[in-house]
């Protein structure tokens, strides 16, 4: 395993929890190979009970019943030993949807927080989908319009949990038009892989630098690094960008990325066909 990338499902929001639940089935696919409960995280969102039980409800009709739904309400519960601990002895964390920065203000610098790193470190499954997705960057998207061009001053941008780096994720991607937003992230921050993904759509990273598409929409990468201008730095706010020779992939399932040799990969076949098999 790659020190620098543990098991992860980053989902951009929206997954089918009715139909053929196909990332929720991965997520319990892998969940299955290890011990211990999986964890749905609910401090996101503002409807805890609610989305915890959906949640609940779903990954038992999945065959995994070993599910426990834990809300962070404030920063003490964040420094709950029990918590901490359950994290470090579970099989997938899953983070939910609501607002990326209510989940970095309450576990950041916490002892929840060192007991996911840890927990990543040690092999367990994290999955985050919608702002659950978003926030496990070491810099996220917080805000900013949809369906517009890349403009200066027009996202927010703060540090994320620091699980995974060297990429930056949007969510709801093509369904909310963030296109234009996550370009004027890239412009700002070259050195990163911006990743754009759909609804029902999720890429899955297995202790490498290489992922996997899933799921029925496609995951769009905008990559900063041979960029040979913008002017960004001299504009007045709310000014339309300039960007140049940056690279778009689209990929759709089946296909996948080297977020180290910034590669495309073409459709792995025999990879998906073994997973939908299993």
């Amino acid at each position: 395993m790659d020190e620098s990338f543990g098991n992860l499902i980053i989902i951009g929001g929206a997954e089918d929890k009715k139909d053929k639940c196909e990332i929720l089935k991965e997520v319990t696919r892998k969940s299955s190979k290890q011990e211990g409960p999986l964890i749905v995280l609910t401090a996101a969102t503002d409807y805890p009970e609610e989305v915890g039980a959906a949640y609940l409800s779903t990954f038992r009709r999945l065959n995994f019943n070993d599910v426990r739904v834990v809300d962070i309400k404030n920063r003490d519960d964040a420094n709950r030993l029990d918590y901490g601990n359950g994290i470090q002895d579970c099989s997938c964390i899953f983070f939910t949807g609501g607002d990326q920065l209510k989940i970095t203000s309450l576990i950041g610098g916490t002892y929840l927080l060192e007991s996911l790193k840890t927990a990543y470190k040690n092999g367990v499954l994290i999955v985050g989908t919608s702002a659950g997705a978003s926030c496990l960057c070491s810099t996220m998207i917080v805000s900013g319009k949809d369906d517009e061009s890349p403009r200066k001053c027009t996202i927010k941008m703060a540090p994320g949990l620091d699980i995974i780096r060297g990429v930056l994720i949007d969510q709801h991607f093509a369904q909310r038009g963030r296109i234009g937003r996550l370009l004027n992230a890239v412009a700002q921050n070259p050195e990163i892989v911006g990743v754009g993904i759909d609804e029902n759509t999720a890429v899955v990273i297995e202790g490498s630098s290489t992922f996997r598409v899933i799921g029925s929409g496609a995951v769009t990468i905008a990559d900063g690094k041979a960029m040979t201008h913008t002017n960004v730095s001299e504009l007045s706010p709310d000014e339309s960008l300039a960007i140049t020779d940056i690279k778009l992939h689209i990929l759709p399932k089946g296909y996948g990325f080297n977020i180290i040799d910034r590669l495309p990969l073409l459709k792995m076949k025999n990879e998906e066909d073994k997973n939908e098999n299993s």
